[in-house]
């Protein structure tokens, strides 16, 4: 069932960008909400149940990250926000992926930890903020960059401690 819910979320994706093209912010503000509540829901009912799997674990952060980068890019694509923000969450979630690529392939699955977590929640509701045009979603985004280089940061020492760059 997580993984089907992680699905779910990726399938989200298009619609929601379709309908932040074609205007009908309000509803992919929907979209973005239910998406956010489902990266929360897919976790939590693989930890309550017990179904946590190595699969899970690698593809949960992968779809977090093709919905997010997606819904940004259609608002870089806008102006609604600016290069150097989208670049600099890129990069950084191009430098986890690669990461947890070689945790992997040392034998450990890297899990997403509290800050990376943290800064998915901050990611979705900056999405929010700039779909509904409320709220101060530069600031929002700003923190899920600061939050985004702390987590990579921790990533880093983690992947060090399990004998990583060795």
């Amino acid at each position: 069932m997580p993984v089907a819910i992680t699905l779910f979320r990726l399938f989200l994706t298009l619609p929601t960008l379709y309908l932040l093209l074609e205007g009908r912010t309000t509803l992919a503000g929907f979209l973005i909400l239910l998406a956010g509540v489902s990266d929360w829901l897919d976790g939590e009912l693989a930890r309550r149940n017990n179904k946590v799997s190595q699969f899970g674990l690698l593809l949960d952060p992968l779809v977090d990250k093709i919905f997010v980068l997606s819904v940004l890019s259609f608002f870089l694509y806008r102006q609604e926000i600016g290069l150097l923000p989208f670049v600099l969450l890129l990069l950084r979630e191009l430098s986890v992926s690669f990461l947890r690529s070689l945790s992997v392939e040392k034998g450990y699955a890297m899990p997403a930890s509290y800050l990376g977590k943290a800064k998915a929640f901050f990611e979705f509701l900056t999405l929010l903020a700039l779909s509904f045009e409320r709220g101060p979603a530069e600031l929002l985004l700003w923190l899920s960059i600061l939050l985004a280089y702390v987590s990579l940061y921790d990533y880093l020492l983690k992947y060090l401690s399990y004998g990583g760059g060795r």
